[in-house]
């Protein structure tokens, strides 16, 4: 129903004229004649640096947004924002409590803002034209960001921060455990996601009591300045959030001059270690994620299974960081037809309905060049893709190849180091490894799980019992989807998405997410007497 509403007033021209004032810009207008321009925010105040850059169009190249360029002489005052904030937060469980329900009713009608058809139309349709991909995929967005705001609508917000407490040793004596702000924290997200991923996390910030500086990839940065401005209509106290445009660089700089207390980072494993090591180990990552999925023995739904794997792989063109980076089949899938059926799904996928399309990160001669380099391990062929799309117009410094797999051997890919790192680079985009294993090979799918060093997503496509208990018990991927409907991509509101096995691995959208990334653990003890006559006052 909610699609359809929107086909319908997209048809009628409805769209535009029903948004509210905080949406200044047309998504359908913007182009190299008539650029969008981005403002930063800092302290409740819309401004321009001196300078500004341009965003190419990823479709055709067109400089189509204007980017404020701030440089290391000019954020002097989002320094001065952060370091206002105390280590005590703008608000806690002692002070100003108030702001919790404040915000439950920000989130209310945000939801309801973003329940609105035109308003999930606007913001679908912005993604795209940012992050390319298909309408489906970038309405899902909107839609999970809303259901997000209405779970924390009304009291949902202090629930999150429910403190607990525990008796003491005698009359008078109470220990109380409460979810502490850190006060001023930094936000920094990719381009992948525009909405969900700063959106989800910017506001769990806001409720647990901190002052975010939220900075989102500056090719896609014009999406959550949208969505602030959404906040700032629905409640949001206009100098909550400060948010900054431009290279990340001078980002950096902010959060160390201003020392901020932590920092969310969503990204590259190569960003997020040099991060790290700049606000000395003050992180929390959701960092590149090489997922994996395996096929069970029992094959069952094989044209199910194939779509879910399709999907996995290839929809936002790869560029989750939940997609199926290598696919093992069990002989039994293979016998059964199953790359033969990837390969038909593959060629189905077009720039037209936009199932496939241009590549922020990687080049087009970048990911073909990876593809040549797998394909001379020994045993190694091309499944299918491995060419550049036909007739595009996606500019150079993007990338646009065909869904692309490449079957490698699976003791080649354990024979050596090298091979091992050649195989598992992460390419974020349309490109993925199958390989093959026997009943006898189980623990060598171990093992090439064990050694990879990113631990995000993966999924088990089985319903055999025991086979699932194996590769359970020895696996640690902090999002692990189990069973024969078993996806790796997908981080919807309803559960915790994240990686495992490193203590500064952070998670997004739940209750137990935000706790544990924008708040910390605080014990007060009360001990008021009364003091019993006669009480010993030894020293010891």
């Amino acid at each position: 129903m909610w699609a359809r509403t929107l086909q319908h007033q997209t048809r009628n021209g409805q769209s535009r004229r029903l948004l509210g004032s905080w949406a200044n810009l047309d998504v359908t207008k913007m182009s190299g004649a008539n650029p969008a321009q981005a403002y930063n925010l800092v302290n409740g105040k819309w401004h321009l640096p001196a300078k500004s850059k341009t965003i190419p169009d990823p479709y055709n190249g067109e400089e189509f947004v204007k980017i404020p360029d701030p440089q290391s002489s000019e954020v002097s005052d989002y320094i001065k924002s952060l370091q206002a904030v105390p280590k005590s937060g703008v608000h806690n469980p002692l002070k100003h409590p108030e702001r919790y329900n404040l915000y439950g009713d920000v989130c209310s009608r945000a939801a309801i803002e973003l329940r609105k058809p035109e308003v999930a139309d606007f913001f679908a349709k912005l993604i795209q034209r940012f992050s390319p991909k298909s309408y489906p995929q970038a309405l899902a967005e909107a839609k999970i960001t809303q259901r997000f705001l209405e779970n924390f609508s009304g009291d949902s917000v202090r629930f999150a921060a429910r403190s607990f407490g525990q008796s003491g040793d005698h009359p008078g004596q109470q220990s109380n455990g409460y979810r502490w702000p850190f006060g001023p924290v930094g936000l920094i997200t990719p381009f992948n996601f525009p909405l969900e991923i700063p959106a989800l996390q910017v506001m769990g910030a806001l409720f647990m009591g901190n002052k975010p500086l939220l900075h989102v990839d500056h090719r896609v940065s014009l999406v959550i300045e949208m969505f602030v401005r959404m906040l700032h209509h629905c409640g949001m106290p206009v100098d909550d959030v400060d948010l900054i445009h431009g290279n990340g660089k001078v980002v950096g700089e902010i959060l160390q001059k201003a020392n901020v207390r932590s920092t969310l980072f969503t990204g590259s494993a190569k960003v997020a270690e040099t991060l790290a090591v700049q606000l000395r180990g003050k992180v929390f990552l959701e960092d590149a994620g090489f997922d994996w999925k395996v096929l069970g023995p029992d094959v069952s739904n094989l044209e199910y299974v194939a779509w879910v794997c399709d999907q996995d792989a290839y929809a936002c063109s790869g560029q989750k960081c939940s997609a199926q980076s290598m696919l093992f089949m069990h002989k039994n899938w293979a016998a059964a037809g199953l790359e033969a059926k990837l390969k038909t799904l593959a060629a189905k996928r077009n720039m037209k309905d936009e199932t496939i399309g241009p590549v922020i990160t990687w080049t087009t001669e970048a990911m073909l060049a990876h593809k040549d380099k797998l394909l001379k391990i020994p045993g190694a062929r091309l499944a299918f893709g491995g060419k550049e799309l036909q007739n595009h117009t996606v500019p150079k410094v993007y990338g646009a190849i065909e869904p692309t797999a490449v079957f490698v051997p699976l003791k080649e890919i354990l024979k050596d180091q090298e091979t091992f790192k050649t195989v598992t680079t992460e390419v974020f985009g349309p490109l993925q490894v199958i390989t093959e294993y026997d009943d006898s090979q189980v623990d060598d799918v171990l093992q090439v799980t064990e050694k990879m060093e990113a631990h995000l997503t993966a999924a088990i496509v089985s319903n055999d019992a025991l086979f699932l208990q194996k590769m359970l018990a020895n696996t640690v991927n902090g999002t692990t989807y189990a069973g024969i409907r078993a996806r790796c991509t997908g981080a919807p509101q309803n559960h915790w998405f994240g990686p495992a096995g490193d203590p500064r691995g952070a998670g997004i959208g739940t209750p137990e997410a935000i706790k544990l990334v924008w708040s910390c653990h605080r014990e007060i003890i009360n001990d008021v007497g009364p003091i019993p006559e006669g009480t010993a006052m030894t020293q010891t």
